[in-house]
């Protein structure tokens, strides 16, 4: 007897409830089901399952057996998959969302290369800051920026960023430049308001934790925002790497207190469920990770 095909039918009774429904999954006769699930029984020496006239209930070594079978299963499942979408030629539509400013800067230069590199590939792409829900609106997958949550969602890193204190040579030469974090309280603060924090900035420095409450000239939920006001001398923002990396390295914006770091983030792919995970959907983000894993903001 096939030990895989009992197992599949013992699971399948289990889950639909019945032999009967069990039977219509399976494309089987009930007869059929019945005799793959006695059968079972004999070669393990033990009673599995409880029949009565109105419903089907799992002894203790029936439960204990019917959790190995489902993760045996689900293992083979996932290897299957794998190995499917590896062979598979990407193509289809995959509907992505992403960050706004973060899309704009680093992603939208990315995407017609993967198009070139898979023509069969149609990409949807949404760009917001909202945190949307994969399965709810029907996205294939996401780029969350950020510590992500606890969730039934599995996510692959693809790069990291640094938020960086800045502000531009101009205003440092009117304003005394802060050395410490309790002196951004006296300085013009461009807030962004959607940070987690609020207005509650924390840095580590050599004197350990470092909080200070800011009191924003400019409070925006845009961080370009923050940033174009900054190049204009207007005062001090707190912004990821990604942002206003090539400003440092141009000198439009000079980085303060480095010896005081505030948060670091990952840059993360995330998607429903790595189980049937298409060949379109595995190779974007395979393409994402090369693409962004060197790039120069990633730097500390």
């Amino acid at each position: 007897m096939d030990r895989f095909l009992e197992m599949q039918t013992f699971t399948a009774v289990v889950d639909a409830g019945s032999f009967v429904r069990a039977a219509e999954t399976l494309d089987m006769s009930k007869a059929a089901v019945s005799r793959y699930v006695a059968e079972l029984e004999a070669r393990l020496g033990v009673r599995l399952l409880h029949r009565t006239t109105r419903k089907l209930s799992l002894t203790e070594e029936g439960r204990a057996f019917h959790a190995r079978c489902k993760a045996i299963l689900g293992e083979l499942d996932e290897a299957e998959s794998v190995i499917t979408a590896r062979s598979a030629q990407a193509s289809g539509l995959v509907k992505i969302n992403v960050p706004v400013t973060f899309g704009n800067l680093h992603l939208a230069p990315l995407w017609s290369d993967f198009m070139t590199q898979n023509p069969r590939v149609t990409l949807d792409v949404t760009l917001n800051d909202r945190v949307v829900d994969l399965v709810e609106e029907g996205y294939d997958m996401a780029v969350r920026i950020g510590t992500l949550p606890s969730s039934s969602l599995i996510s692959k890193k693809l790069a990291s960023t640094r938020m960086v204190l800045c502000a531009s040579p101009a205003y440092l030469k009117e304003h005394d430049q802060p050395e410490h974090p309790s002196d951004l309280a006296r300085h013009a603060v461009l807030a962004y308001s959607l940070l987690a924090t609020g207005e509650q900035w924390g840095f580590d420095g050599p004197d350990g934790r470092q909080t200070v409450v800011v009191n924003p000239v400019l409070r925006t939920n845009s961080g370009d925002t923050c940033r174009a006001a900054a190049l204009k001398h207007h005062g001090i923002i707190l912004q990821p790497t990604f942002m206003v990396g090539e400003d440092l390295r141009s000198g439009a914006l000079v980085e303060l207190m480095p010896q005081y770091r505030s948060s670091e983030f990952g840059i993360y792919a995330v998607y429903p469920s790595r189980r049937y995970m298409s060949a379109k959907v595995r190779l974007l983000i395979e393409f994402l990770a090369k693409a962004l894993g060197n790039a120069n903001w990633c730097a500390s």
